[in-house]
């Protein structure tokens, strides 16, 4: 059986401080190279968990914030397309004064308000962001006008979200008159009271691109007020954790060099407690 090896009492009261010594500068150096206090649960398991729970929190809002920044895209895409919707009725709408000061053929300004009409639901159509289009209707559009819906969630369960609703912006279903309108079916504008239905229709089509226009402004309104809170909170989350868990790398630094120093005194004390064993080969 190996014999052990028999320390003074002095000497072993150093070795032991040594030791304690090192314990301290190796978690000193880890929260230098990592920059943080807490690393794990071991550290402090209520800060641990307390800072986790609030990063996830953060990056789940994080994501809803992607969420959000396509919604208002998709919200871009269709303003965009009333606007154009809008300036494509205000040429129809030259056209039908035009029109109405024609005393002879009016069938060539008739035929160029045709085009105009079939192409206010050819934009409609391209006025889609990521399949997300709020002027067609979505799938069911050419059947019922069945209105697109995006529900835009704000909370990381998504038990808070705003739905936002879009409508049909085909022709015929613009205004009072609008089917007199599409493709030029029904109508004629050799008959004054066309030309005066069209007109209505046109008008009554610019009032309802106007108010869906301010509903869309609105909508988007809220989500970059949501989409401004988000941010902030997800800043507050992750400074909340950082406090919990980051370390003071000025006073990290300042142990780092105490420990050192007390490291070098205990290495110079054990040596000196090690010279009253050494002075018996004196005795020889």
């Amino acid at each position: 059986m190996a014999q052990e090896v028999t320390l003074s009492a002095s000497m072993r009261a150093n070795l032991v401080s040594l030791q304690n010594t090192e314990v301290l500068l190796n978690r000193t150096q880890e929260r230098l190279a990592t920059g943080k206090k807490v690393n794990s649960a071991l550290d402090n398991p209520l800060n641990f968990f307390a800072a986790s729970a609030h990063m996830q929190r953060a990056n789940d809002l994080t994501a809803r914030k992607d969420g959000m920044g396509e919604a208002i895209q998709a919200i871009k895409a269709a303003n965009n397309g009333i606007e154009g919707i809008k300036a494509l009725l205000e040429s129809a709408r030259g056209l039908v004064e035009a029109a109405r000061s024609e005393s002879g053929d009016r069938s060539t300004i008739e035929s160029q308000f045709n085009t105009v009409m079939a192409q206010i639901k050819k934009l409609a159509t391209d006025a889609g962001y990521k399949g997300t289009n709020f002027l067609v209707g979505g799938s069911n559009a050419s059947a019922s006008g069945t209105a697109t819906t995006l529900d835009v969630l704000f909370n990381e369960d998504g038990s808070n979200k705003l739905t936002l609703t879009g409508f049909d912006g085909r022709v015929s279903k613009l205004g009072a008159y609008g089917s007199r309108l599409a493709t030029g079916a029904g109508t004629n504008f050799s008959q004054v009271s066309v030309l005066n239905n069209a007109a209505a229709a046109i008008t009554s089509a610019i009032s309802k691109l106007t108010s869906e226009a301010s509903k869309l402004a609105s909508n988007l309104a809220i989500i970059n007020a949501r989409l401004d809170f988000t941010n902030q909170m997800v800043n507050t989350l992750k400074e909340g954790a950082d406090k919990l868990t980051l370390a003071d790398t000025n006073e990290e630094g300042a142990n780092m060099l105490a420990l050192q120093t007390r490291q070098q005194l205990g290495v110079t004390s054990l040596s000196l407690a090690s010279q009253a064993a050494q002075s018996v080969l004196r005795l020889f």
